[in-house]
């Protein structure tokens, strides 16, 4: 009974031991899926936004002062322009990558962007003259309109919003994901230095992704780019179509390029355009390899796609530590992971924890509310994940442990209890006197045959004497 008893227990401990180490089977999942499903959260949409104000003097001519006063009662004295991109966050306290092209007009002065929007104003005022019979070039309407009107006022306003929202006008997304950034390091736009830039908002438990090492790319690796594309947009879609994240795939082409600085240049065939500069560049382990930053150069005015290229991530890490803040992954980054891995192997209940505890310290996370709703309508399906009873069975290892113990120990002990088994001798056993502390001889069956036949013959000894 004892050695089945003690088969029974190890077998007991071993299916404990694997039950434990279970983990999710996600091998149905493509890598294109488990890449986007990772990064989609961290990616953001940046809009540099400028307004200058202006104001026009009288020409003292009645013709000219009607030709401005018609002409900026149409078009309004108050320009706006700015630019949009992509970016993502690499700290859960609100560090944001992009392209320094992509915020550059948060980086110019007054000066600079009333020129900008006075180019803008000579260019309509042109075509406004054309369209009521007065032929003018650019340069004269551009020299005109320098003479008679002035800026008055530059506002610069940078703002970063998370993906999820529903609506695309700038002016009406939630606060709740659109927040005011500040730019803490800077490079250079494409052709004039590096083009990267660290954007700073105040948040925290934000998504983020890991920067990988750019060093270890090799040629035909497999990539992903994310981000906004403006050839993305169509006005056969919602306004919040706008601010879903697109996800391109391709290889690496090219690894040994370099910038007409000197600085190293990544190649891909991954389609990006307008839009997507400063979103991340993601491998397969959904870590970051740089970010897209500029197409190749025009065929005939059009884009041809297949020749873009990446700012690597190791350049990115130089404007990292300039920027006084760090790439790490937050408790939101881990929870969601572990989350996607159990939803993805049928452990809907335990994703369901993990993804709810995602929403109380995130609760404007752009994924977390369809995948509680998901969790929530499979839990009936859901897989018993037995590392959750990993206490239990560790205190069943440890009694079955001992049983095993104290079964191998009695076992060899009554063994060891049985009588003294006879020692063969030439005539004689030693056995205990009671009365004293030495043996004696008892006759064996050998020594009483001889002794009988020793009788007999002293008998007949006897009697022949007679």
């Amino acid at each position: 009974m004892t050695v089945p008893a003690i088969v029974i227990l190890i077998a007991s401990i071993v299916t404990s031991i694997f039950l434990i180490n279970i983990k999710p089977d996600t091998s149905h999942i493509s890598t294109a899926k488990k890449v986007a499903d990772y990064t989609d959260p961290a990616v953001v949409y940046l809009f540099d936004m400028v307004s200058v104000e202006w104001t026009y003097y009288g020409t003292g001519d009645s013709y000219y002062d009607d030709l401005l006063y018609n002409f900026f009662n149409g078009i309004g004295t108050v320009d706006q322009f700015g630019a949009q991109g992509s970016g993502f966050i690499i700290n859960e306290n609100g560090y944001i990558v992009t392209n320094a092209h992509v915020v550059e007009y948060s980086k110019l002065d007054d000066q600079d962007l009333a020129d900008m929007s006075l180019a803008y104003y000579a260019d309509q005022f042109s075509s406004y003259l054309t369209s009521i019979g007065i032929s003018e070039t650019y340069d004269n309407a551009y020299n005109f309109l320098w003479s008679y009107m002035g800026w008055t006022k530059v506002d610069r306003s940078l703002r970063v919003v998370l993906p999820g929202s529903e609506i695309a006008d700038v002016q009406q997304i939630d606060s709740k994901i659109m927040f005011n950034g500040e730019i803490k390091s800077y490079g250079a736009p494409t052709g004039e230095g590096k083009d990267v830039a660290i954007v700073k908002i105040e948040a925290d438990n934000l998504p983020s992704l890991s920067l990988a090492n750019s060093d270890e790319v090799q040629l035909q690796d497999s990539v992903w780019a994310l981000g906004f594309p403006a050839a993305a947009e169509s006005s056969a879609l919602s306004p919040d179509a706008a601010l879903v994240v697109s996800v391109t795939s391709g290889n690496i082409s090219a690894v040994d390029k370099r910038s007409t600085q000197g600085a190293p240049i990544l190649q891909m065939d991954a389609a990006i355009t307008h839009g997507n500069s400063g979103g991340p560049v993601v491998r397969a382990d959904g870590e970051v390899i740089g970010i897209s930053t500029f197409g190749g150069d025009t065929v005939n005015g059009q884009e041809v796609q297949g020749f873009n290229f990446i700012v690597p991530s190791n350049t990115i890490k130089e404007f990292v530590s300039q920027s006084g803040g760090s790439n790490e992954e937050g408790e939101v980054d881990k929870l969601y992971k572990e989350g996607l891995e159990l939803y993805w192997g049928g452990y809907y209940k335990d994703a369901l924890t993990k993804f709810e505890a995602v929403k109380r310290l995130f609760p404007e996370h752009s994924e977390i509310d369809k995948l509680i709703e998901n969790s929530q309508k499979k839990s009936s399906e859901s897989k018993t994940l037995w590392s959750n009873f990993k206490t239990a069975f560790i205190a069943y290892d440890v009694v079955a442990t001992v049983a095993i113990g104290l079964l191998v120990f009695f076992s060899f002990k009554g063994k060891s209890k049985g009588k003294p088994s006879k020692q063969k001798g030439s005539g004689a056993e030693t056995v205990p006197v009671a009365d004293k502390g030495i043996p004696s001889q008892v006759p064996s069956k050998e020594d009483d045959s001889n002794s009988e036949s020793e009788d007999s013959n002293q008998e007949t000894d006897d009697y022949i004497g007679e």
